[in-house]
């Protein structure tokens, strides 16, 4: 299993490698009421989920190492509690959300992502947060964030019929290990091993696969949290 930290120049291009995907991936969408990977989602709503998690995202940073996310990591919970509580989060955001049209809410989301990419080279050795008495930088969660957007530049593909891959998906593994301490990552190819451990299938929306969309109904992958603070799939969210 890696477990060599990631290199901070891979790490600054993957994340601006998948806010540039999600952003591109929104300029190409026609309709924002298709079925994702995320269980009862539509496009618009992830768009929702993308804008909420940004901007928490550069809240957590501005306040590191006090905010409210190393608040509740600080507390060494179970990782289902972690997930419970994310969850609860993720869907009491989405709900107050105003009623605006995806492309607003990629915008919005574009914004807080620009500023946290501005401000995390100058703060890359900040702790974080302490997880079960580890000390986890800024650098660290600046992985996990490029786990995140990826994981939806990939649910947006899907959503929209096409695929997605990034370009260093090995990164993104030793991201996971460094970013996402609480949850086990699979093992073989590096993309899809990301997908599943995520609760995704790289299958979707294939009616013989557990998750996704199925005659008579629509199904998606569970939405926990895949990073720190942002459900992405089951492992953040």
């Amino acid at each position: 299993m890696e477990r060599t930290p990631p290199d901070r120049h891979r790490v600054l291009e993957s994340y601006q490698d998948g806010v540039q995907a999600i952003r591109a991936l929104a300029d190409g969408a026609g309709d924002w009421d298709v079925p994702t990977p995320c269980a009862d989602w539509q496009l618009i709503d992830l768009a929702g989920h993308l804008r909420c998690v940004a901007e928490n995202f550069l809240e957590y940073l501005q306040d590191a190492p006090d905010s409210r996310l190393a608040k509740l990591f600080a507390q060494d919970a179970a990782t289902a509690v972690l997930i419970r509580q994310q969850a609860r989060q993720n869907a009491a955001e989405l709900a107050v959300l105003p009623p605006e049209p995806g492309p607003e809410r990629i915008m919005a989301f574009g914004v807080s992502a620009g500023a946290y990419a501005d401000l995390m080279p100058d703060m890359w050795d900040r702790t974080h947060l302490i997880y079960r008495g580890t000390k986890y930088t800024v650098g660290d969660h600046a992985g996990a964030a490029c786990v995140e957007w990826h994981l939806h530049a990939w649910d947006m593909a899907r959503a929209t019929g096409t695929d997605y891959r990034p370009r260093d998906p090995d990164l993104l593994v030793s991201a996971w290990h460094w970013g996402v301490p609480h949850l086990p990552l699979a093992s073989g190819d590096a993309w899809e091993s990301v997908l599943r451990s995520s609760g995704r299938s790289p299958r979707w929306p294939a009616p013989d696969e557990g998750t996704g969309r199925r005659r008579g109904g629509r199904r998606g992958v569970r939405r926990p949290p895949a990073a720190p603070g942002g459900p992405a799939g089951r492992p953040a969210r």
